[in-house]
């Protein structure tokens, strides 16, 4: 009983050793079954749109002067375009490539592949831009909340150290 678990706890040993790793070109494979560049590019799109309502609803219905107005709708397109620069697919290719050949083995790059050209896939890809769209909108809508709640926790934080009363 004993040299068969031990024998049996070796060969799983040697099988996850020998499980090779994914190929840059299956992972590049996997990369375009799943849309990965055109939803970093939606993303863009939404963080900027998101921004912009972040910044009016800070404004809480103020009156502001022509002048603050085009500051305040210029900011989300500078941010943008910062955002655009910095989390382009250029730049984020390789760094997706690299996780995913640290983390899935070629077997399971293959089997990511099969799922996403199935039709249960490729229904989940293209109706995900929905759900992160109908996501963002509902925790924008939960954010004043959250960040009422994180600002009394902070507060009440600094007041139980004796930093303020």
């Amino acid at each position: 009983m004993r040299n068969s678990i031990l024998l049996s706890l070796l060969l799983s040993a040697s099988i996850a050793c020998s499980a090779a790793p994914a190929s840059t070109e299956s992972i590049n494979t996997l990369l375009v079954v799943t849309k990965s560049e055109a939803m970093v590019t939606t993303m863009h799109a939404q963080m900027e749109q998101m921004m912009s309502q972040t910044l009016t609803g800070m404004l809480g219905g103020r009156k502001i002067t022509e002048e603050q107005k085009r500051a305040i709708e210029a900011a989300p397109k500078q941010f943008s375009i910062v955002m655009k620069e910095e989390l382009s697919w250029a730049n984020m290719k390789p760094m997706y490539i690299s996780i995913y050949q640290e983390t899935f083995t070629q077997e399971e790059i293959e089997g990511l592949i099969a799922f996403y050209r199935s039709p249960a896939g490729a229904a989940f890809i293209d109706k995900m831009p929905v759900i992160m769209q109908k996501s963002a909108v509902i925790m924008q809508a939960r954010m004043p909340q959250l960040m009422e709640k994180m600002k009394a926790a902070m507060q009440k934080a600094m007041a139980e150290a004796g930093v303020v009363r």
